[in-house]
């Protein structure tokens, strides 16, 4: 597999930074692009492993570090501050990464893939920039939650007394601290991400990965997650686009899977014609970092040969 980067410049004054993979081999004949949206506080060179399998079966492979994450933040200090309107704003970055990957390569099928964060930024994309993709992939995602606007409501009052970037210890805790407790005894803070030590290891070993997020971040979150299941915008998505939603079947995130069910629940409603759901049994919130990440994998790539035909 070849490796290449490149940024764009967005309308915050940013340099996106962005991951480009692309089969190792010349001749092997092109079958679709993923474009991969990534999770809160890690960044987009973790999915090097899967572009690797999705290039050698004949995709391309681009992933961009959002807002505020790995080398699209200025430096360190600035990870987890996306800036002002920052979700909004990743959302526009995936807009403007989808166009140029469009203009690059015209004839092939395009899909969108979104992990945990980005699963909830590909949801607003499935309404808001539908025509860009061939499907989308939703993984680690949820559906509606209650108590959003509680949280929007604290993360303002945060904002208020401390500043907009300045690292919220308490909505992390809020947002985050209860995700242990399915799994106890636990060996570290991240054991709810995978049951393979050694993927949780190095993602705490990571420094661009598990950073606290600023109270101005849970409030876009917060904002986008109140607004991606709204009604007025659910009626926007396309009921001839694919979907393909996998998770874990104890993903806190997911609720155990009782969330994610809700979604596909309100898909079925919107009478989405091909929609496929997957959860995988004692699998947790990363099922690419998953003890059986290749049999997953293996069924990611299934689906997307399926629907390039």
């Amino acid at each position: 597999m070849q490796e290449k980067t490149f940024t764009f410049g967005n309308d915050a004054g940013q340099q996106v930074f962005v991951y480009h993979w692309c089969p190792d081999d010349t001749t092997l004949p092109l079958r679709g692009v993923v474009q991969i949206a990534h999770g809160m506080a890690e960044t987009a060179k973790r999915y090097a492993r899967f572009a690797e399998a999705l290039t050698g079966a004949g995709f391309l492979v681009y992933a961009g570090d959002h807002r505020g994450h790995g080398l699209t933040a200025a430096d360190e200090s600035e990870l987890g501050w996306p800036g002002k309107d920052g979700l909004n704003g990743m959302v526009r970055d995936l807009t403007k990464l989808g166009d140029l990957i469009r203009e690059k390569h015209p004839m092939l099928p395009l899909f969108l893939l979104g992990h945990s964060m980005g699963s909830f930024l590909t949801q607003k994309m499935m309404y808001a920039a539908p025509e860009l993709y061939t499907g989308f992939i939703l993984s680690g995602t949820n559906g509606p939650r209650p108590f959003l606007s509680f949280g929007d409501g604290l993360a303002r009052l945060q904002m208020k007394l401390q500043g907009p970037s300045h690292p919220s210890v308490f909505l992390n805790a809020l947002s985050f601290g209860s995700f242990n407790r399915q799994f106890r005894p636990v060996r570290t803070a991240f054991d709810w991400l995978s049951r393979d030590e050694a993927e949780v290891d190095k993602f705490i070993a990571d420094p661009y990965c598990g950073f606290l997020c600023s109270a101005e971040f849970f409030q876009g979150l917060f904002g986008i997650l109140r607004e991606i299941h709204r009604p007025d915008h659910l009626c926007r998505i396309p009921k001839d686009k694919p979907v393909y939603i996998f998770c874990g079947e104890q993903d806190p995130v997911g609720l155990s899977g009782a969330g994610v069910k809700k979604l596909a629940q309100l898909y079925e409603q919107l009478e989405i014609k091909d929609l496929e759901v997957k959860l995988y049994p004692g699998g947790r919130h990363e099922m690419l970092n998953e003890i059986n990440r290749d049999e997953v994998t293996r069924d990611v790539i299934g689906w997307l040969e399926r629907h390039v035909s």
